[in-house]
């Protein structure tokens, strides 16, 4: 089985919401992360998206969204972005999913031995404009994302951690997230994350630091294409 990851794929079946707002690169998005995704990944590999899944305001909206990725080969295990308005009561989430995908909050999910954590995250201290009603989100995502990993099983073949936002702040500072990550018992074979579009990348913690490896995922920083982070032996 191979895992690969892809974050923000900002699908908007059910809404007006055209991406090329945001500049040329994310003209045809859509269509490009279909191909892209049909072309990379087969039925029993495993992609993470770690979050902005569909700018759906309702579960009911989103329906449409999450059907067109549930369609596209692989199982899926997903967590929450900034920008899932959607993503309601996590039990309500899970009923909505389509076969094959799974959300992960406050919890973990095992798949062919390969376990995958995480959280939504949030901007980090020392970010600019850092408010006092970020640090209590902050604080929250950081126990979210203590809850998930305290259940990643011993006997895991790989693990995976997904964020939405980078772990640090633009100068690449420790943060609790990192923190976190660095403690685990067994280091994670990939951190993903999304979140930084365009100029912002270039703040993002890509490549190795403290001796874990972090890869931004969004979808316009990987050619609109998941991108494969491991292969495992399943039995």
């Amino acid at each position: 089985m191979r895992v690969f990851a892809i974050g923000d794929p900002h699908f908007a079946e059910s809404v007006a919401k055209p991406m090329d707002i945001f500049g040329p690169v994310w003209e045809g998005h859509r269509n490009r992360l279909l191909e892209g995704w049909a072309e990379a990944v087969s039925d029993g590999d495993l992609v993470v998206v770690p979050g902005d899944l569909s700018w759906a305001m309702s579960l009911e909206e989103a329906a449409a969204d999450l059907k067109l990725i549930g369609d596209l080969p692989g199982r899926k295990v997903v967590v929450r972005g900034n920008h899932d308005y959607w993503w309601s009561a996590i039990g309500k989430v899970r009923a909505a999913l389509p076969p094959g995908m799974w959300a992960v909050q406050n919890d973990s999910v095992v798949i062919d031995g390969v376990a995958v954590a995480g959280t939504r995250g949030w901007t980090c201290p020392g970010s600019p404009e850092f408010t006092a009603e970020d640090q209590k989100i902050y604080d929250r995502e950081l126990n979210r994302l203590a809850l998930s990993l305290a259940t990643i099983p011993a006997d895991a073949r790989a693990v995976i951690v997904a964020l939405h936002f980078p772990p640090t702040n633009s100068r690449l500072e420790p943060s609790g997230f990192t923190s976190l990550i660095e403690a685990m018992p067994r280091r994670p074979d990939a951190v993903v994350y999304g979140h930084l579009h365009g100029p912002e990348a270039a703040r993002g913690a890509i490549g190795e630091l403290n001796g874990i490896s972090y890869r931004l995922v969004a979808c316009d920083q990987v050619d609109f294409t998941p991108v494969e982070l491991l292969s495992v032996a399943t039995d």
